[in-house]
């Protein structure tokens, strides 16, 4: 059985991109950083770490790898997965494991022990490198995505971890680990003196927030739950137009002839009328003509108020 699946939506965006036939997950394995011409999103695969003075692991260096200079691999299924990067004189190797008769699911893992050794409830973590490895592990990490194909191997893995040898005061090595994962994020600032933002700034990833998408006129609402927050976004393209990647349009609250709709609220806070812009990144469409990947960023200004709320939205693009 899949993990975590809500790859439903991007299945269909799959088959009118890649015209491939996905069994589970995000499995087409597409890797690098997506054309904005062509608005296509594109899965990412890297790692990335940066390591304190002190570390033994990272020995205090920082890298990023990705398929262009090294080989990435991951194995292993949503109970306990390991993530592989090599090169011809390097290699890395990340292990992430759910307490024990458990399955990782989106989410923080905290008070992790070295993987292989984890006692009770604990999760597990184990980053070694060169051929150094801790004998003790205190960390933690977080899932934003993880899926699974119908064999429970582990198809796409987006994750970051802080990890400590030997002792929980000792210097951290940190990492960000992406196999074949579409952004889904959502991100915001707000001016001070914004009414819907109230001047506060907050990142939504899958490790924290829930996110959805669906049809709206010509456009599409897309939604965001966590944190203690809930924001909605209300997204037409101007009249007798649909949404193209690449543009920038001028918005209103509702659309109308080359206006663009921007309707963007939070926590039961909306505007009556808005003032602004919002470009859309990244698009694609299902069979049906629907929009099933979104990228857009947006800046909207509340009754022709100065102040605004700039936000960015990834939705598997």
């Amino acid at each position: 059985m899949s993990v975590h699946r809500r790859v439903d939506l991007v299945r269909s965006l799959l088959g009118v991109l890649v015209s491939v036939a996905v069994a589970a997950g995000l499995s087409f394995g597409l890797t690098g950083t997506a054309s904005a011409a062509s608005g296509t999103p594109v899965a990412v695969t890297k790692y990335s770490y940066t390591s304190q003075a002190g570390d033994y692991i990272g020995q205090g260096a920082t890298a990023t790898y990705t398929p262009s200079i090294a080989t990435v691999t991951v194995d292993g299924n949503a109970a306990d997965v390991r993530f592989r990067v090599t090169t011809a004189d390097e290699w890395w190797d990340v292990e992430l494991a759910a307490p024990i008769g458990e399955q990782l699911t989106p989410g923080v893992y905290r008070d992790a022990e070295r993987a292989p050794f984890r006692t009770g409830r604990s999760p597990g973590l184990d980053v070694s490198g060169e051929g150094r490895g801790c004998n003790e592990v205190y960390g933690q990490f977080t899932v934003n995505q993880i899926e699974t194909d119908a064999s429970g191997a582990v198809t796409v893995l987006d994750a970051t971890y802080t990890q400590r040898c030997e002792s929980a005061t000792a210097p951290t090595l940190k990492g960000v680990v992406k196999y074949r994962a579409y952004p889904l994020s959502y991100a915001y600032t707000s001016d001070a003196g914004d009414f819907i933002g109230q001047g506060a700034a907050q990142t939504h990833q899958g490790a924290t927030s829930t996110f959805s998408i669906r049809p709206y006129g010509d456009g599409v609402e897309y939604g965001v739950s966590g944190k203690r927050e809930s924001w909605s976004a209300l997204l037409t393209p101007p009249d007798g137009e649909q949404f193209a990647a690449g543009r920038t349009y001028r918005a209103e609250r509702s659309q109308g002839a080359s206006v663009a709709g921007l309707d963007v609220s939070g926590n039961g806070r909306g505007c009556n009328t808005v003032s602004g812009e919002l470009t859309v990144t990244k698009l694609a469409r299902g069979d049906d003509g629907a929009v099933k990947a979104f990228a857009a960023t947006f800046v909207q200004h509340c009754e022709g108020g100065g102040p605004a709320l700039r936000g960015t939205i990834r939705y598997y693009a």
